[in-house]
């Protein structure tokens, strides 16, 4: 054990001022966490100088060596020496911290770099004379003719050769380059008309190019479509959903993925404010609570999501790193993320995923192929019809087929639409569908499940919920703060069933509860939305646990797997998942159909 103030001796030491490295360093200590920190700043500045093209180049995961190159406006030759200053930028004049329209502005960037490492400065600004300044461990060397065009090349070589225990907590060269990546990626992503090239260059030379993404056209959405289908790929792009709301002065814009395109973690999650980077916990559970009623709790959405707002309405100095910020209305910019990706939702309709297809041709296992053999053209479905009935084997129709045909003609313009006309259906539970180009194989269990569920929220949303008055009210001790929190959100309480006021200076008095959710551990409900409402904000507890119940009673109310369909109940079944939103997934998140193509179909059989 410790002894008391064990940092304090018999003489108290004197107060003095730092010497100007150990602030740079100090500093470099909040701002360059590794090298993709690094990168980030260096980045952040060339966007911040209007370049159009950008190139990173590194070396042992950036340890050994971070070199950003931009054809900005540069930095005229009399500037150099300040910019290396702690403190001196030329984004702000400091007299409104919160009018921020750049990336970078707090003036550390530079300085914190030079105090850890071995930092050089090429730079020529329009109309004048190439120039390079060098800074080594916070010593800077003098200014020096260069020979460039247009732009900025800043190097740093040997990070943290100035604080060399911070290199033992640095990972391995493929993780650091992997951080890196990240980053390039994410501003990539927030500036699609600047083109960017990655490359790694360890070993010398030229090195190879690990990530491009050359400068997109066209208007901003289809510049972001084709940024994000270079950055995530093209099975994202293919099926996520455009995003444009606005609400208060708030705008959203961006992609988010349909609910059968989710991911087993939280890795393809893309937020930004005002075009920065951001890791919000607020957005976070905003995108989080705008999925809860399609994916089961270990499946996560993929979104890349873009807020803009009067930068008076958010705060980015929160942390040196601006990689949180906090917003003056924070119920308004989480309102606006749940409300447009569920009116999205929404819009998609019946609409699933590709890579569900994909996945299926995937498990399809073909038995090996002969050779190839060339076969005549298709004959005339006369001589298919008699060949056909020749092929038949002996005693068919005697045995219990696996598979039933149903006679009755679904109307002739059924083919034309989404899910078709129903063919047959499969073990009593695949309803087997034609269309204009393939087949859709319907799970009828979940499809129906999901139909039951909607319109049970439909019916609760026009009526309320149901609730019921306990005899005794159930009082809960609480903090005053906790009780205040609660109190706040009474009203939202009240509209799901759950009725609280206040009882005394400490305690809440539960008076009803939701019906549907039978007897409830009042105390234990209100603290878990008070966790939520600390944590997010804003609380989904109650709701999930109605919609929870709502789901429960659809799946004991939907058509069970092993019962036999009529052709006019299947394709009535089709008919109304066409016309119901978010009816291509299940109440978990799991495809309620799966489409072939016919051309797809053909290439498994080798018919292409």
């Amino acid at each position: 054990m410790h002894s008391p103030n064990p940092n304090i001796g018999a003489v108290p030491p004197r107060i003095r001022q730092l010497d100007e490295g150990a602030i740079n360093r100090i500093a470099a200590g909040e701002v360059v966490e590794r090298p993709a920190s690094v990168v980030k700043e260096l980045v952040e500045n060339a966007l911040d100088a209007g370049a159009h093209r950008i190139e990173v180049a590194y070396a042992e995961g950036g340890k050994t060596l971070i070199r950003v190159s931009d054809d900005g406006h540069g930095i005229p030759t009399a500037d150099l020496p300040l910019a290396l200053a702690r403190h001196a930028t030329s984004k702000i004049d400091g007299t409104d911290l919160l009018n921020i329209h750049s990336f970078g502005f707090r003036g550390e960037a530079l300085p914190s770099l030079g105090a850890v490492g071995r930092l050089t400065i090429t730079t020529r600004a329009q109309g004048g004379e190439g120039a390079r300044i060098a800074v080594s461990g916070g010593q800077m060397g003098p200014v020096t003719p260069a020979a460039l065009g247009r732009g900025t090349v800043v190097e740093l070589r040997d990070l943290f050769y100035a604080t060399p225990a911070r290199l033992k907590f640095l990972r391995t060269d493929r993780a650091e380059a992997q951080a890196i990546s990240d980053v390039v990626k994410r501003l990539a992503m927030a500036e699609p008309f600047v083109g960017f090239t990655l490359r790694d260059v360890s070993g010398g030379g030229e090195g190879r190019v690990t990530f491009r993404a050359d400068a997109e056209t066209g208007d901003m959405f289809d510049a972001l479509h084709g940024r994000l289908a270079r950055v995530l790929g093209t099975e994202f792009a293919e099926n996520a959903l455009r995003i444009d709301a606005e609400r208060e002065g708030i705008s959203l814009i961006g992609y988010a993925a349909l609910p059968t395109y989710s991911r087993g973690a939280a890795v393809a999650q893309y937020l930004f404010v005002n075009g920065r980077p951001v890791r919000d916990k607020l957005l976070i559970g905003a995108l989080r609570a705008a999925y809860m009623d399609f994916l089961s709790r270990d499946r996560h959405p993929a979104a890349a999501l873009f807020i803009d707002c009067d930068p008076h309405r958010v705060d980015v100095n929160v942390h040196p790193a601006k990689a949180e910020v906090r917003f003056r209305e924070p119920g308004v910019a989480r309102g606006l993320i749940v409300s447009a990706l569920r009116h999205a939702l929404a819009e998609a309709g019946h609409r699933a995923s590709t890579t569900v297809a994909g996945a299926t041709l995937g498990a399809i296992r073909p038995e090996p192929m002969a050779p190839r053999v060339y076969q005549m053209d298709r004959p005339a479905p006369g001589v298919l019809s008699a060949a056909h009935t020749l092929q038949a084997p002996l005693g068919a129709g005697l045995a219990e087929p696996s598979a039933r045909f149903e006679p009755a003609e679904a109307p002739p313009e059924a083919i034309h639409l989404p899910l078709g006309a129903a063919r047959a259906q499969v073990h009593e539970n695949y309803i087997i569908a034609q269309t204009d180009t393939g087949i859709v194989i319907v799970d009828q269990h979940a499809a129906h499940e999901r139909l039951v569920y909607e319109r049970l929220k439909r019916q609760m949303a026009e009526n309320g919920v149901a609730a019921q008055a306990l005899l005794i009210p159930e009082i809960v001790e609480l903090s005053q703060g906790d009780c205040a929190r609660l109190l706040e959100v009474a009203e939202d309480l009240a509209r799901l069933g759950l009725g609280i006021e206040p009882f005394g200076p400490g305690a809440i008095a539960v008076r009803e509860t939701p019906a549907l959710l039978g007897e409830v551990n009042a105390a234990a409900m209100l603290r878990d939305i008070l966790d939520e409402l600390a944590d997010l904000g804003d609380s989904q507890t109650l709701q999930a646990r109605i919609e929870a119940i709502l789901s429960r009673v659809a799946c004991h109310g939907s058509i069970r797997s092993g019962r036999r369909m009529r052709a006019d109940e299947m394709n009535a079944l089709l008919r109304e998942m066409e016309a119901t939103p978010h009816s291509g997934q299940c109440n978990h998140g799991r495809p309620t159909y799966v489409e072939l193509k016919l051309s797809d179909i053909e290439r498994l059989f080798g018919r292409t």
